[in-house]
């Protein structure tokens, strides 16, 4: 059998998104769209026969920091060994950056052997939306009508990198909305909401504080008529779990967040949910 290992297309992206649905995962219906912006040779395909059969993402950000995720092996190719040749061409086309990834548990043991040491988890809260409103002296703003310039230095608070290719279209697609709280002229918080195949998923979910995090996630919701959300909140931020229970929301998933070097120096304490479980 012949198995060859080769960027993907913008087709083959779309590919990988089925996959993760198929693994449960519950990526957004659009999100493909924006991963392939980020970085169009950062994913691979592996194909056996000519079939495709396995993936991975390894998407560049600036010069020292990279992110991989979708890595996946179909169910009847798995054990065979191909799994291990598209992770080793990822991890080489990553070769000399900070890595960063969110494994599932079952993979958080081979993950480590590869050099990733966990960060922190994390948890997926997914219920029914919340009635939240908007905390005094806090205005709430669709994100598409402030300066990008100014969105795109507020996202970058958050995130190792700049990654205005990814945000721009991350933004604008359909079946999801992007809003943003401002307070006293200065951004407070930054989210976005859109819809899946089953909670809609918030993410990015940044704010100053948990008030204006829960405004923003309630007001999303009734734009979006959101029945059910999903928010992948990371543990190390007391206050996002906090939060999370205390909108109703129940852990349904959960992955650890695992780098190959430091920690990123980023606003963890404004960090609510994470943008992307396969693009960080």
């Amino acid at each position: 059998m012949s198995f060859e290992i080769a960027v993907g297309s913008a087709d083959d992206v779309q590919r990988m998104a089925l996959w993760a649905d198929a693994e449960g995962w519950n990526p957004g219906k659009t999100d493909a769209h924006a991963f392939f912006a980020a970085d169009p040779g950062g994913f691979l395909i592996g194909r056996l026969d000519g079939e495709p059969q396995a993936c991975i993402s390894v998407v560049k950000y600036g010069q020292g920091f990279g992110f991989l995720g979708f890595y996946i092996a179909r169910p009847t190719i798995r054990g065979k060994g191909y799994g291990i040749q598209i992770w080793r061409a990822g991890m080489a086309r990553l070769a000399g950056r900070n890595v960063g990834l969110d494994g599932v548990v079952a993979q958080q043991g081979n993950y480590k052997k590869s050099g990733f040491r966990p960060a922190w988890n994390n948890i997926r809260h997914e219920g029914a939306a919340p009635a939240i409103p908007a905390p005094a002296g806090v205005t709430l703003a669709d994100a598409r009508s402030i300066a990008f310039d100014r969105l795109a230095a507020y996202d970058r608070t958050f995130f190792p990198e700049a990654r205005d290719a990814f945000l721009a279209s991350w933004i604008s697609l359909p079946e999801r909305a992007a809003m943003v709280a401002l307070r006293d002229g200065e951004l407070a918080g930054f989210a976005v909401m859109r819809r899946s195949a089953a909670a809609s998923r918030v993410g990015p979910l940044f704010a100053a504080t948990p008030e204006i995090a829960g405004g923003l996630v309630s007001a999303l919701a009734r734009k979006t008529a959101a029945a059910a959300v999903a928010i992948d909140v990371p543990d190390r931020n007391k206050a996002a779990v906090t939060l999370a229970e205390g909108m109703g929301l129940k852990p349904s998933f959960e992955t650890a967040r695992m780098y190959t070097g430091a920690d990123p120096e980023v606003n963890y304490a404004g960090l609510y949910g994470v943008t992307s479980l396969e693009l960080g």
